[in-house]
C-alpha cells in the first residue's frame, strides 16, 4: 500500500485522543518548514467538522486546513482534505468528497464504503506527493483506536501511504498524560512504534521545570525523546474548526461603553469562525448565548450559520430565544443572520425534497424573505460591494457561500451586489441578502465578511452611532486584522522555542 519511492518526505502528526491540538501543532511546524525554505503541503484524509472552508474552484473542506495552507503559503484545494464529514445528527453525517457532496451516511453505511473512500484518499495523497517536497498529516481522535482499526482510513493507513514518521502528541492540561503516551504506545502494533519519532506534551501550564521528572519518566518508560513540552500559549487567535471554549465566552461581560454582540450558540452552529475577529475589536463585547437570559444587554443579536437549519429554528422556539430576540428588536436592537441564520430570520422554509425533515416551515419572520432546500449545495467564493446606506457605499467584502437553501427575496432591499469576477463563480453580479427598511434587521448568505477591516468598523461604527458612541478609526480595526494575520508567526515561533527541531528538519527537510 505504500507510494512508490520519491522525493517527498511525510511527516504525521498523532494524537493521544481529540482535541489534544493536532490541528495546531500541524499548522505551526507547516508555517517553520515553509519559512526554511520547505515546499510543504498539509493533508488529512478524512476530517469532522462544521466549520469548513470554500476553496477557489467551489470545494468545501474543514477550517483547519485551509488555515494550515496558509501556514504553508499557499492556496488551499480539496487534495488536503479529500474527505469531511459534516454531522446532521448524532448518528448521520453530510458526506463531502474532493469538496462536493457524496451523500448523507449513517456510521455503518459510512464504513461500508472504506474501499472506495481510501482509493480517492490515496489519489489525493499521490498529487500532493508529486508538487510538494514534504507532506505534513494530521491525524483523527486517537492514533490508537484498536476496535476501528479495520474501518481507520485517516491515521495508519495514510501514515504507511506514504511512508510517514511519526509525531505523537498528547494533552498534559486534561490531566493523565503518562497513561494516554505510554497506553497509546503499548496499544500499536510493533511495526507501527518503530515509525514514532518522539512525543510532544502539549498545553503545558506553570512551571516547566517541575515537569523534568516527568519528561526523565516517559522517555525511560518508552525507550522515545520527548521532543517538546508545549506551554499553553494564552489568546491566541487561530481560526479553529471544533474548539469552542464556552466558559470563555460566557464569562464576557457586557458593558454600557462597549458594543455587546451575542452570538446565538445553535445546537447545529456551523462557522463559528465569522465571529473571531469581531471579538478581537477592542470595542466588542462577544459572547455565544446558550440561554434566552444571555441576551440581556445586547446591542446586536446574531444567528450564525446552521447545519440543519431547520432543527436550529425549532430549538429557537422551544428555548424561548424567538420571544427574546423579538423583545430585543422591539426594543431597538439590531439583529443579524449568517447563512442559515438568514434562512431563520425569513417568513417560511420549505423543503420540498426532503432534504432535511420535508414539508414548510414557518420562519420567525423578521425579514420579507422565503427559502426553498435544494441540492446542489451552493459552495463558491464571493467577491461584493454593501449596499448599505449608512455604512460607506461600495465597501468591498470577500468571503464565501454555502448552504443548501435558495432565497428569495420579497419587499425588502438587498444589503450586497455579488460582483463578476473571473476567479469567482458567475458571469454576472447580483443582488444578495436582505434589510429591513429600518436597517436593524439584515441577512446574507455571505460568510466572512466581517474578515473585512472597512466593512467591519464601518458596520461597527454604524452600530456605535446608535448607541450614542463616538466612531472610532478604520486605522483601530486595520491593526486587528494585521494583529491576527501574525498570529501563525507567533505560535511558530512558541513551538520553535520550546520543541527540538532539529529531528523535524530532518525528516522533512533532509538538506
Amino acid at each position: 500500500m505504500t507510494i512508490p519511492s520519491r522525493a517527498t518526505k511525510a511527516l504525521a502528526i498523532l494524537g493521544t485522543g481529540s482535541d489534544v491540538g493536532k490541528s495546531l501543532i500541524v499548522a505551526g511546524l507547516c508555517r517553520l518548514l515553509s519559512r526554511k525554505g520547505v515546499r510543504v503541503a498539509p493533508f488529512k484524509a478524512q476530517n469532522m467538522a462544521l466549520n469548513s472552508f470554500v476553496t477557489l474552484d467551489g470545494g468545501e473542506i474543514g477550517r483547519a486546513q485551509a488555515l494550515q495552507a496558509q501556514a504553508c503559503g499557499i492556496e488551499p484545494t480539496v487534495d488536503m482534505n479529500p474527505i469531511l464529514l459534516k454531522p446532521e445528527s448524532d448518528s448521520r453525517s453530510q458526506v463531502v468528497v474532493r469538496g462536493k457532496v457524496y451523500e448523507a451516511l449513517d456510521a455503518l453505511a459510512y464504513f461500508e464504503r472504506k474501499e472506495t473512500l481510501f482509493n480517492i484518499v490515496r489519489k489525493c495523497y499521490s498529487r500532493l506527493a508529486d508538487e510538494y517536497e514534504c507532506v505534513v498529516i494530521e491525524g483523527a481522535g486517537s492514533a490508537a483506536e484498536i476496535n476501528l482499526r479495520d474501518r481507520d482510513i485517516v491515521n495508519w493507513p495514510v501514515v504507511e501511504l506514504a511512508d510517514a514518521a511519526v509525531l505523537l502528541v498528547a494533552d498534559i492540561d486534561r490531566g493523565g498524560v503518562f497513561a494516554q503516551i505510554i497506553g497509546t504506545l503499548d496499544l500499536l502494533a510493533p511495526h507501527e512504534r518503530q515509525r514514532v519519532l518522539g512525543v510532544i506534551v502539549n498545553k503545558f501550564r506553570g512551571d516547566r521545570r517541575l515537569f523534568e521528572d516527568g519528561v526523565r519518566i516517559l522517555e525511560a518508560r518508552t525507550g522515545l525523546p520527548v521532543l517538546g513540552v508545549v506551554p499553553y500559549l494564552r489568546n491566541l487567535r487561530l481560526d479553529q474548526e471544533d474548539s469552542l471554549d464556552l466558559a470563555h465566552s460566557r464569562s464576557v461581560q457586557f458593558k454600557p461603553d462597549l458594543l455587546n454582540v451575542a452570538v446565538v450558540l445553535f445546537p447545529r452552529m456551523s462557522n463559528f469562525t465569522d465571529f473571531n475577529v469581531l471579538a478581537a475589536e477592542k470595542d466588542v463585547a462577544l459572547r455565544f448565548a446558550t440561554s434566552p437570559e444571555d441576551l440581556r444587554g445586547a446591542d446586536v443579536v446574531i444567528f450564525p450559520g446552521s447545519k440543519n437549519t431547520l432543527e436550529d429554528l425549532d430549538y429557537l422556539v422551544i428555548s424561548g430565544f424567538s420571544a427574546a430576540v423579538d423583545s430585543h428588536v422591539q426594543g431597538r436592537g439590531e439583529l443579524v443572520g449568517i447563512c442559515g441564520g438568514y434562512q431563520i430570520l425569513g417568513q417560511e422554509i420549505s423543503d420540498p425534497k426532503g432534504l432535511e425533515r420535508g414539508g414548510m416551515s414557518k420562519g420567525l419572520g423578521f425579514l420579507d424573505v422565503t427559502t426553498e432546500l435544494d441540492a446542489p449545495k451552493i459552495c463558491r467564493q464571493v467577491q461584493a460591494t454593501s449596499l448599505f446606506d449608512d455604512v460607506e457605499q461600495h465597501t468591498p467584502v470577500r468571503g464565501y457561500e454555502i448552504h443548501m437553501g435558495r432565497t428569495s427575496r420579497g419587499a425588502v432591499r438587498p444589503c450586497f451586489r455579488i460582483e463578476a469576477s473571473e476567479i469567482f463563480e458567475g458571469n454576472a453580479s447580483s443582488d444578495e441578502g436582505a434589510v429591513s427598511k429600518n436597517g436593524r434587521v439584515w441577512g446574507t448568505s455571505i460568510h466572512g465578511l466581517f474578515d473585512q477591516a472597512k466593512f467591519r468598523r464601518g458596520w461597527l461604527n454604524r452600530v456605535r452611532g446608535r448607541k450614542g458612541l463616538s466612531p472610532i478609526s478604520l486605522c483601530e480595526s486595520e491593526l486587528v486584522t494585521t494583529q491576527l494575520q501574525a498570529e501563525l508567526d507567533r505560535w511558530a515561533d512558541h513551538l520553535e522555542q520550546y520543541v527540538s527541531m532539529d529531528a523535524i528538519y530532518q525528516v522533512c527537510d533532509g538538506r
